[in-house]
């Protein structure tokens, strides 16, 4: 066993003891490197060996306890060598004995030093721990809320309004046969339900995307652009590799939610006309980029700091990625999300959404 696996498991065994038990193991073991310190004579010293119980005793206990057991170290010492050492002179011992004393002082004095950073250390890798799970459940939470509220539009909503769709039409072409003046109406009520459902599905498709499989994120995100170019007007740009395989499904849809936010931002505060999207491939990386031509958000986004930026950060360090926000040449704002990325991808292919 190496040298680090043996302190381990010391370390483990000693922790899982009672504390007098401990401090037992202290005392005795002190006690007996000063009697193997008298017999083994003053030319073959033991007093280095007093360290451990003393930094056993400050490491497992505090600060104090490793100080009265120092004392005890420096007392069995000079007991041990009382008459056997080489000094002539009265205060040669006395002195000899108050060095070694101060040596085991300062022994303590650092292990309940080091015990305390652990300690502290400890206490905020934990602290960060908690809130990465709670970060990781606040995210999934919205995540599977969400699934749940699209699956529910799509479902409910859309089905019943395609229903009614249907009756309406129904309507419409009996008031037409009778030649009916509220046929008029009726068809205009039928062609406001198709509206209806179109942007219920819109919404359906936003909250929960579908085919957010290997191939499906380019897809995804192309939908997510021919949407926000029908509902807004705003020109959508959008660019991906031939093959960007996605294999992670949570990989997907997180790049899918950043771009979301940003075009949310985008269009909300940037006033742009035109949005760029981009999906490529960078060495060993997967990039995802959304430029808008707007008025700039670096600013805005600076001083207000909103759930939706600290959202999409999280989701890009969930990733092991990063986001970056920076200016865009020329006006505007780019948003830039990369992750780690190791499937091959061929060259880029270029698809311009323009508002229909």
């Amino acid at each position: 066993m190496p040298p680090s696996g043996f302190l381990s498991a010391t370390h483990r065994i000693l922790k899982s003891q009672p504390k007098a038990n401990v401090l037992t193991v202290a005392v005795v073991l002190t006690l007996t490197i000063a009697w193997l310190d008298h017999v083994s004579g003053w030319e073959l010293s033991m007093f280095v060996f007093y360290a451990f119980p003393i930094f056993l005793t400050a490491w497992f206990f505090s600060r104090a306890a490793g100080l009265l057991m120092a004392a005890l170290g420096a007392l069995s010492w000079c007991l041990a060598n009382l008459t056997i050492h080489p000094f002539h002179s009265w205060w040669g011992y006395p002195l000899a004995t108050f060095g070694r004393l101060t040596y085991f002082v300062i022994l303590a004095v650092g292990s309940a030093a080091l015990r305390a950073r652990q300690e502290a250390d400890r206490g905020r890798i934990e602290a960060l721990e908690r809130v990465t799970r709670l970060e990781r459940e606040i995210i999934g939470v919205s995540e599977r809320e969400q699934r749940r509220i699209g699956q529910d539009l799509h479902d409910g909503l859309c089905q019943n309004l395609a229903a009614i769709g249907c009756a309406a039409k129904s309507l419409a072409d009996d008031l037409g046969e009778k030649a009916q003046p509220t046929a008029r109406e009726a068809q205009d009520i039928e062609a406001m339900l198709k509206s209806a459902i179109l942007q219920a599905r819109d919404l359906a498709r936003g909250i929960h995307p579908v085919h957010l499989d290997e191939t499906g994120l380019s897809v995804a995100l192309e939908s997510l652009a021919i949407t926000l170019s029908r509902l807004t007007g705003v020109t959508v740009l959008f660019q991906a590799a031939a093959e960007v395989p996605v294999n992670d499904p949570e990989v997907a849809i997180n790049l899918y939610r950043i771009t979301q936010e940003s075009l949310n931002n985008a269009v909300k505060h940037s006033r742009a006309t035109q949005i760029t999207i981009t999906l490529s491939r960078e060495g060993d990386q997967a990039v995802l980029c959304i430029a808008d031509n707007g008025i700039g958000l670096l600013q805005d986004v600076a001083q207000r700091a909103g759930m939706g930026l600290k959202t999409m950060e999280y989701r890009a360090r969930q990733l092991g990625g990063r986001l970056e926000l920076k200016p865009r040449l020329g006006g505007g704002t780019i948003v830039k999300c990369a992750v780690p990325f190791a499937a091959p991808v061929a060259d880029s292919i270029h698809l311009i959404l323009r508002p229909t």
